[in-house]
């Protein structure tokens, strides 16, 4: 085991990466010409392998405002262009479980289902995707580590894994060059995928072998999980056996595991989302953490976004976000997701959280209540619930290392979603099954929720929901399911703008492509309907 906790990243200096223009039809060099003829100028692959890291976390060079990694026409705040956070709000959004109050550029669309090409979170997570493949391209040609090599080829594969989700095809490259790339489809994406990921497996550190915040094989088998579970949405051909094969290796690691660790004040489950989380015993559930350090990984995006945009004044009185920085409860809970923990009878008005989770039977249901009403039926602040997931305190009662940011890491992936994905793809293949239902109540075991004496794929769903709630992945399995676009049985809250719910297009089961590189590259397809 190897335990090289390192929170911080290194700051990448001025001129290792120059950006601009079509980032993804006409890619430019990286090497800048140096202004002084007698300075030969160098590229830093140290420091363009942590930007690569740091791309999860990080929105531009100087911290939470200033160099920006995306052009600010796009987005004025650079706060707001950030990969986790992008890729939340297209995810959760668009699902029965996140509402927002604010008006920002984009996001009554998404809530609405009335996005276009042009929709601002669409547009930039497409160039934020695009512009972390540029640099892993650029580190790929010219490594010279075979495992670090490896990990960028993961990485790279990854954010290729969210323009097969979001946008279901796009431009290909894996090098950099002035030709327009090629357009990929689903199918082809899904493959490249693939080898991707399964090549670069052989040369990846074994599980738990890595500098923590680093990715081994254990990220590679659940990405191939991930991939293999939706294969029937990507290419037509499910693929069931795979996903379970590759989950079960995760599920069978020798270091990973559920973290079953808590305190008098914490719960299992709450562990996971802490300062702390990075040593709190729930680094073991975290096959690839996204790095957070109040000083030195400064942003509005991934776990500061998610303990920022939750809190209120009221919330933060009755369980203290560990910050000084609240948004006045932005982001609100939609009643659809509530319903996963109590069906049809209503939950308490209560701001305990302890009271919560009891009425639930659920260590899950981190929900504020107190004073708002349970569905969304207006704009209004006080409608919705509040996610009192994530927070900057610690398990041990210490400080935190700062109250402007937080602490708390990412849990990008974690060993949970294999459990989920075995359940799902056993039973969707061979029907109800005991390791199905035993993976589920091991889940439920940890949440301390009751047990479920034989799995159904609609109580697989459900879980999925209620473990994950929040974690920005909600769409992905609404289309699985085909409970998105399409179709008009399931519903929730302001779905295609009507209040009860109202059937959209299946058309924006994917975004469009942005018609700028539409314009740029004549190799690309737009997607039916934008």
């Amino acid at each position: 085991m190897k335990f090289n906790i390192k929170k911080s990243l290194l700051a990448l200096s001025a001129g290792v990466v120059a950006f601009g223009g079509a980032l993804v039809s006409c890619t430019g060099d990286l090497d800048v010409d140096p202004i002084n003829p007698q300075t030969t100028q160098k590229l830093d692959k140290d420091a363009l392998f942590n930007k690569i890291y740091a791309s999860f976390a990080l929105t531009g060079q100087t911290g939470g405002s200033g160099s920006a990694d995306i052009p600010s026409e796009i987005f004025a705040n650079e706060g707001m262009s950030g990969f986790y956070r992008m890729a939340w709000s297209l995810n959760e959004f668009t699902s029965d479980e996140a509402g927002w109050v604010w008006s920002d550029p984009g996001v009554p669309e998404l809530l609405h289902h009335g996005f276009s090409s042009s929709n601002q979170y669409s547009y930039a997570m497409y160039y934020r995707l695009y512009f972390t493949i540029t640099l892993c391209n650029s580190y790929l040609a010219n490594a010279d580590d075979p495992v670090k090599t490896a990990e960028v080829r993961l990485i790279r594969a990854l954010n290729y894994m969210y323009v097969l989700d979001l946008f279901g095809a796009g431009p290909m490259s894996t090098a950099i060059s002035a030709d327009l790339a090629p357009y990929y489809d689903r199918t082809q994406l899904f493959q490249f995928c693939e080898s991707e990921l399964l090549a670069a497996m052989n040369d990846l550190m074994d599980e738990g072998q890595n500098t923590y915040g680093r990715v081994d094989k254990a990220a590679a088998n659940l990405l191939l999980a991930r991939l293999y579970l939706n294969a029937q949405v990507y290419t037509g051909e499910p693929r069931w056996q795979d996903a379970m094969t590759y989950a079960e290796k995760v599920i069978n690691s020798s270091y990973y595991h559920l973290n079953n660790q808590k305190t008098a004040q914490y719960s299992a489950y709450q562990m996971l989302f802490l300062a702390d989380n990075n040593e709190n015993g729930a680094q073991y559930e975290m096959v690839f953490p996204v790095l957070l350090d109040g000083i030195q990984t400064q942003s509005y995006d991934a776990s500061n976004f998610l303990v920022f945009s939750n809190y209120g004044e009221k919330e933060s009185n009755a369980a203290p976000s560990g910050t000084n920085n609240s948004w006045g409860k932005c982001a609100r809970v939609k009643g659809k997701l509530v319903e996963k923990f109590f069906g049809n009878e209503e939950a308490p008005q209560t701001e305990d959280l302890a009271v919560m989770t009891r009425a639930a039977n659920d260590d899950r249901a981190l929900f504020y209540s107190m004073g708002y009403t349970q569905y969304i039926t207006t704009e209004a602040a006080d409608e919705g619930f509040t996610c009192l997931k994530f927070r900057n305190v610690r398990s041990d009662g210490k400080a935190a290392s700062a109250i402007n940011f937080v602490d708390t890491d990412l849990p990008l992936l974690r060993v949970a979603e294999a459990y989920l994905t075995y359940a799902e793809a056993s039973i969707r293949l061979n029907g109800q099954n005991a390791t199905a239902t035993k993976y589920i109540n091991e889940l439920r075991k940890r949440a301390n929720a009751e047990q479920i004496p034989s799995c159904t794929i609609e109580d697989v769903f459900d879980e999925w929901s209620r473990e994950f709630w929040f974690e920005g992945r909600r769409r992905m399995d609404l289309v699985r399911y085909g409970r998105f676009g399409g179709q008009s049985d399931y519903r929730w809250e302001f779905m295609n703008n009507v209040p009860d719910g109202g059937a959209f297009s299946s058309n924006y089961n994917v975004y469009g492509l942005p018609s700028t590189d539409l314009d740029t590259n004549t190799n690309l397809k737009q997607n039916p309907g934008y």
